[in-house]
């Protein structure tokens, strides 16, 4: 099992990433305040292989950490941060900080990043790394494009900002009002009158099966949505 420190403050954020990761072999401690993460640092010199860290912390800016990690530490580190300034970007890169992923950012890319650099800096063999797993459903963002098993599928639009919602957090329970807090298109008009579940059958209907007994796309009562991609 590979063991990584994260030191990010955003708990929901640390959670999805945590439990992305750990199904390829990748075991994340996450510390909410940096001066947890740094004294974890000094007692476990050896234990972590790398660091995920963000800029935006409470009581000490992510810069000042990621210095004190590269005067203290030989440990690689990607920072992981939702600052836009190229100053923060090429600052992080000078002090030592081994890659720089904006947020947001798809946790598959994240999971890339990290063997592609433990390869690069550790020499580790690639069959010593787990393999990404295959999946059946992929996710273009910029062409707005969703495939199942290679082949397009055609969405609405409000089918296609549901689906790819669901891919982006495959595996957790969606809830209505997650759904409608992170979409562009769907409104208040949509959750009143109950197109949601209208649009939900629809999906159903284009990548199911049989959509009476889907194998992707569940209703969890009470809760929401879930979305599997295997």
């Amino acid at each position: 099992m590979i063991q990584i420190a994260m030191v990010e403050d955003d708990l929901e954020l640390a959670d999805v990433l945590t439990q992305y990761l750990k199904q390829y072999n990748i075991e994340v401690t996450n510390y909410e305040e940096p001066f947890l993460a740094l004294s974890s640092l000094s007692v476990n010199k050896n234990k972590y292989e790398l660091i995920i860290l963000d800029l935006t912390l409470p009581g000490m800016d992510g810069l000042d950490v990621c210095r004190l990690i590269v005067k203290d530490y030989d440990i690689p580190i990607i920072i992981s941060s939702a600052r836009s300034d190229i100053t923060d970007k090429v600052t992080a890169l000078q002090l030592g900080a081994d890659d720089y992923l904006p947020k947001p950012y798809d946790p598959r890319e994240l999971e890339v990043r990290i063997k592609t650099l433990l390869r690069r800096v550790h020499h580790i063999n690639e069959d010593s790394i787990p393999k990404e797993k295959i999946k059946l459903f992929n996710l273009n963002n910029e062409k707005r494009e969703i495939t199942k098993d290679g082949k397009f599928l055609k969405f609405t639009a409000a089918e296609y900002e549901i689906l790819a919602l669901m891919i982006k957090r495959e595996g957790f329970v969606i809830s209505r009002e997650d759904i409608f807090e992170n979409s562009n298109i769907l409104n208040a008009d949509y959750e009143n009158s109950g197109s949601l579940a209208v649009i939900i059958n629809r999906i159903r209907h284009k990548i199911e099966d049989n959509p009476k007994e889907p194998k992707y796309l569940h209703t969890i009562r009470g809760m929401g949505y879930k979305f599997t991609n295997e």
